[in-house]
């Protein structure tokens, strides 16, 4: 007697069943492309990596304001940089990215959706009197009529849809980054040339009126000489700083052309559009107090930084995409529809059609194509952690740089104010001893133009912070916040540390 019951017996063909299936199940897995031995070891940098608190203290200050521009040069700086902004080449292009990438958004996640289509086709051809067709049909010319609806679906069981989705959400969030970070350097590049510009006018107005003086000075020379009070040589002397004074204000007056041009250019206009713009004032001196936790902020400041991340994430996903290539590729696929030799029977119910089933692709030897396809994906990853992590460290050095440099220019300032004070002194003293009959006024004129010149020395200081302020506001992502935008990493869905993953 068997020793099996009946509802046991009953139940061998479904576990059979099952068994069978799952071994099979095993047996494909093992035969597939495998990617052993294939992982990146590269390491995304941390703001924390960098020591910062001796060179970069915290000072209570606040980041920049995206209003920065207005402290700076007021209304008519602002509105160069909003022209700029709207017309400038380059930002142009930066903005078709952006709507390129949001299509490449829109693509990947109609990837995951169920496909459907219709087909209508009428195909006239005829059949071989040799082959399937029996007579009558073999040797006919007929139209084969045809029309259906077909539907697909890729079961996504590996989660490659969802990573290329990811993928290129990434590559988005890269191009808003990029974007901003175009905006930044074309903002900071025209307000730097609009200090530059402000900097050769007020320069060119005090050659002028060096150069005044050296006319009144060479005319008091020549007087001199022909009394007999001074030489040939005190007269050339004199005369040679006067041609030097002009050929300076030439050179100012080419400097000023060319910074025309330069603002003109950025602003993605003729260099006519220079000649409208009018001189520039030198904005007064502000101090800038670095914001506490600058390293950690610094990362979610910086547009250039976070493209770069978001760089790593995409990266990070096309690494997971690749891996899945690996794995079985299972699809659903169905149609409905009519298909007939005859035209008045095209659309009948026997002429109805209906097919569907699934379909698995499974990689089992490819020629190496796949993990080839993987390593370029693994290396793809590792450059950009590279330039993530050189992104980085270019911002912590952008910003040390503006600050050390802002802060020996204003130790400069502070001696060539005193310069300028003392020659004042010094030319009034010069004017009272002339009143008086005690010095002429050869030595009055002499005094004055030795005034103007330590004003030249403070003119280019000044106008030396202001654009070095700008360097610092940029270095400091110039009102960008990665927070407030979306763009923050910490949006990421692979978390903050996306090599972790990435070498799995």
């Amino acid at each position: 007697m068997n020793p099996l019951s009946s509802s046991s017996r009953r139940r061998l063909p479904k576990l059979g069943t099952q068994r069978l299936a799952i071994s099979a199940a095993v047996l494909l897995l093992t035969a597939c492309a495998n990617f052993s031995g294939i992982h990146s070891t590269a390491h995304s940098n941390s703001p924390d990596d960098y020591a910062t608190a001796t060179s970069l203290p915290g000072q209570g200050g606040v980041w920049p304001a995206s209003s920065w521009v207005s402290t700076i040069g007021g209304s008519p700086l602002q509105q160069l940089v909003d022209e700029a902004l709207a017309t400038n080449p380059n930002l142009q292009a930066a903005a078709a990215r952006i709507a390129a990438s949001h299509a490449m958004v829109e693509a990947a996640g109609a990837t995951s959706k169920p496909q459907v289509g219709a087909s209508l086709s009428a195909t006239r051809e005829r059949f071989s009197e040799n082959s399937i067709y029996p007579p009558p049909f073999g040797g006919m010319y007929v139209t084969d009529y045809e029309t259906a609806l077909n539907f697909s679906y890729d079961l996504d069981f590996w989660g490659k849809h969802s990573e290329q989705l990811r993928s290129a959400i990434s590559q988005s969030k890269a191009a808003q980054a990029e974007d901003y970070a175009a905006r930044l350097v074309l903002t900071a590049a025209i307000s730097k040339a609009w200090l530059q510009l402000g900097r050769q006018f007020a320069q060119l107005d005090l050659t002028d009126q060096q150069l005044a003086l050296r006319d009144k000075l060479d005319k008091l020379t020549q007087q001199r000489f022909a009394a007999g009070l001074d030489t040939q040589s005190d007269n050339q002397t004199s005369r040679q700083q006067v041609a030097g004074l002009r050929a300076e204000r030439s050179q100012w007056q080419e400097a000023i052309a060319l910074t025309r041009n330069q603002i003109a250019a950025l602003m993605g206009q003729g260099p006519d559009r220079g000649l409208k713009i009018a001189q520039p004032v030198l904005p007064a001196d502000s101090a800038i107090a670095l914001p506490d936790q600058l390293p950690l902020g610094l990362m979610g400041r910086r547009p250039d930084v976070l493209a770069a991340r978001w760089q790593v994430e995409a990266a990070q996903s096309d690494i997971k995409v690749a891996k899945t290539e690996f794995y079985p590729d299972i699809n659903l696929s169905a149609m409905i529809g009519f298909s007939s030799l005859s035209f008045s029977q095209f659309l009948n119910h026997s002429s109805k059609v209906v097919g569907g089933g699934p379909a698995i692709h499974l990689p089992i030897f490819e020629g190496g194509a796949l993990r080839a396809q993987l390593k370029g994906r693994v290396a793809a990853y590792d450059g950009a952690v590279a330039t993530y992590n050189q992104a980085l460290n270019d911002a912590f050095h952008e910003v040390a740089d503006s600050v050390q440099s802002l802060r020996a220019a204003e130790e400069q300032g502070k001696n060539q104010q005193i310069a300028v004070e003392a020659a004042e002194r010094g030319m009034k003293l010069a004017e009272q001893r002339q009143q008086v009959g005690t010095a002429n006024m050869l030595q009055v004129v002499s005094s004055q133009i030795g005034w103007l010149a330590a004003r030249r020395l403070e003119l280019d200081t000044r106008a030396r912070r202001a654009d070095l302020r700008v360097n610092l506001i940029k270095s400091l992502g110039g009102g960008f916040d990665g927070n407030a935008t979306g763009l923050s990493p910490a949006e990421a869905n692979a978390g903050s540390n996306p090599q972790a993953s990435a070498t799995n």
